[in-house]
């Protein structure tokens, strides 16, 4: 006597779901931050050793404030990546957090091969043509309170995304503003390479971001 078989329906997707699929998972969306600050640091040792910038140099400045500008957006790009709704805003989101990172990466060994420490005596933004005039309450050009990176952690669904959308923009902004800072300054031609590359990206971002966020009503 041959058993009774069953069949188990296969779910047919519901085309009304627009619910957007994940590139990355955490694992190897973590892989990829890690393979990103190692290319950055392996980009960072090609920077030729002959010169070293002081430690009130414009360069060794820029380096560590661009770090801590770039460490809060990869931050904000992780945030909008897990928990966005969106596919372009998770999308968007990943790149910068996986781009930024590896551009720590090297701004890092440019501070070590110039045998300099990740933090220096001047204060933020002194090494900036108009001195301090950009930092506000003690924060960088474009960067995000306390209150406002909390208000971003809690923010669930549509109002995550275009949170993240505003916040970003505005950080772009001011990074972009940082980033001019150190092409008017000139100096090491590897510095002003990689800066430049910083300036076209979140220039291509920031389009990217203006119009997702007009696409969602923001």
């Amino acid at each position: 006597m041959t058993a009774p078989t069953t069949t188990e329906e296969t779910p047919v997707p519901d085309p009304g779901d627009r619910r957007p699929t994940r590139r990355f998972g955490t694992l190897a969306l973590a892989a990829a931050v890690v393979v990103g600050l190692l290319l950055g640091y392996a980009g960072g040792l090609l920077t030729p050793t002959f010169t070293r910038p002081g430690d009130t140099s414009a360069e060794a400045g820029f380096a560590r404030d661009m770090t801590s500008h770039h460490a809060q957006a990869v931050e904000m790009g992780l945030i909008a990546f897990q928990q966005g709704t969106d596919s372009e805003v998770r999308q968007v989101g990943v790149d910068i957090a996986t781009g930024q990172q590896g551009e720590i990466g090297t701004m890092q060994t440019w501070l070590r091969s110039w045998g300099l420490d990740p933090t220096g005596s001047e204060p933020a933004m002194a090494w900036m043509p108009d001195g301090k005039a950009g930092v506000q309450n003690g924060l960088m050009p474009g960067m995000a309170t306390p209150d406002e990176m909390a208000k971003l952690r809690a923010a669930q669904g549509t109002e995550l995304d275009r949170l993240f959308l505003q916040m970003m923009i505005k950080h772009h902004l001011g990074g972009i503003h940082m980033i001019q800072g150190i092409l008017d300054a000139g100096g090491e031609d590897d510095v002003l390479k990689v800066a430049q590359t910083m300036k076209n990206t979140q220039q291509t971002d920031l389009v990217n971001l203006q119009n997702a966020l007009k696409r969602l009503g923001g």
